[in-house]
């Protein structure tokens, strides 16, 4: 069972820049601030920003449906017709993701926390 698109992740190349903008366009300081992501949270939303996220193959925002089980949800979409783009993986304090492609090319992410 997804819980909608609660995260998007962006793909930024200067995190420094990025920080700087998103903070002044959302009005809320970052939650996690680190070398590796910094994250933003605006009410039940989350906006990260990922300074690895060209290198791993995004080339824009991914949209990421809150779910319980990431790898049920991924199984589910793949039979459904989906491509597989990440296969599930640890993304840190336990959380696992995955990220699938559909016949367009649009990406869509499951996180399971």
């Amino acid at each position: 069972m997804s819980h909608g698109i609660k995260t998007i992740i962006v793909p930024v190349r200067d995190l420094g820049r990025a920080r700087a903008l998103y903070g002044s366009v959302l009005g809320v300081p970052p939650y996690a601030d680190e070398p590796y992501y910094v994250g933003f949270r605006v009410g039940d939303q989350e906006i990260g920003l990922d300074p690895n996220g060209h290198g791993h193959g995004m080339t824009g925002p991914v949209g990421y449906c809150h779910v319980a089980d990431a790898a049920a949800a991924l199984r589910r979409a793949v039979e459904a017709g989906w491509r597989v783009r990440q296969d599930v993986k640890d993304v840190g304090a336990g959380q696992l993701a995955a990220v699938v492609e559909d016949a367009s090319g649009n990406l869509l992410g499951f996180l399971q926390r």
